[in-house]
């Protein structure tokens, strides 16, 4: 047990340093150390945990603490939820301070620029990776293709997505 939360603390807090642009760019990451290396589920339940931290209210990241009570009851959970935030929240205060100081600096635009297109990058890498883990139909490869093209397009809040795919799911069982 010990040797599992010193993994989960070891991974969960360099995740923590790797997300850039928020939390859902290091999706891949992290189902790649917790399916693949360290095999503590399937790709399917990381893909069902990830769904249900989805449609919870609170931050896009609460699959983290649930990884960690899956992999380790409630320690696991504390273990994987402070190594994930906390890292991330401390170098925040300590940047916040001096990259607002150069608010007005032409690089600091150019970095931001810069790193746009590599977080969209990384959150569309999220969404493959999580859509062929979940997907095993023409219907479900569907409602994720009508489902992203609703969220790009309109101002439809997610909740209804998640409502309009799970009817859609239910229909789709029954035909």
């Amino acid at each position: 047990m010990n040797g599992t939360l010193v993994a989960l603390a070891a991974i969960f807090s360099q995740l923590s340093l790797l997300a850039f642009g928020g939390g859902n760019t290091i999706l891949p990451e992290m189902q790649r150390q917790v399916v693949e290396i360290h095999h503590w589920m399937p790709a399917t339940e990381f893909t069902a945990l990830f769904a249900l931290a989805q449609a919870a209210p609170g931050p896009n990241m609460m699959v983290v603490p649930l990884v960690g009570w899956h992999v380790a009851g409630w320690a696991g959970l504390l273990v994987a939820s402070l190594a994930k935030f906390g890292p991330s929240s401390a170098v925040t205060m300590l940047v916040l301070h001096g990259w607002e100081r150069f608010r007005d600096r032409p690089w600091r635009r150019y970095v931001q620029q810069g790193m746009m297109p590599v977080t969209a990058g990384l959150v569309a890498a999220s969404a493959l990776l999580i859509s062929q883990a979940s997907n095993r139909s023409a219907l479900q490869w569907g409602i994720t293709a009508a489902c992203a093209a609703l969220a790009w397009r309109t101002r439809l809040h997610p909740l209804w997505l998640l409502a309009g795919g799970a009817l859609a799911g239910l229909a789709g069982a029954w035909l």
